[in-house]
């Protein structure tokens, strides 16, 4: 009787490309939490480094850990990817409009005159 041997790699990473992806993502998750923190930079270039922090990130979560185009036919993966950029383009959009709209509403005069206009569009007596 021929013995089978079981084998523990996985079918589509190997435990070093694991750690590597891990370690890739806490140095780039600390290097956005210093950037914040340090006030090294002007806010507008922290924000262009966190928005290149996050992306490096992205991609180094879809190539270690959801192993994206390592596949011989990538079409669901890809249509789920996609999917999952419209409805997290829709949040972010969305909730940028609603904190923007909030912002405009509330700072259009002092507390007192927002009061009264909200009791009055409220109808509140």
């Amino acid at each position: 009787m021929k013995k089978t041997r079981l084998t523990l790699a996985a079918p589509h990473g190997t435990p070093t490309s694991y750690i590597t992806g891990f370690v890739m993502a806490v140095v780039l998750t600390i290097a956005a939490y210093f950037t914040v923190t340090r006030h090294a930079f002007p806010p507008t270039t922290i924000v262009t480094i966190i928005v290149g922090l996050a992306i490096a990130q992205l991609l180094v979560q879809l190539l270690f850990f959801l192993h994206m185009g390592q596949e011989s036919k990538p079409r669901w993966n890809l249509v789920a990817f996609l999917f999952m950029l419209l409805v997290l383009l829709i949040v972010v959009v969305g909730s940028l409009w609603i904190m923007g709209n909030l912002n405009y509403n509330m700072t259009q005069g002092t507390p007192k005159q927002i009061n009264q206009s909200i009791t009055h569009d409220e109808g509140i007596q």
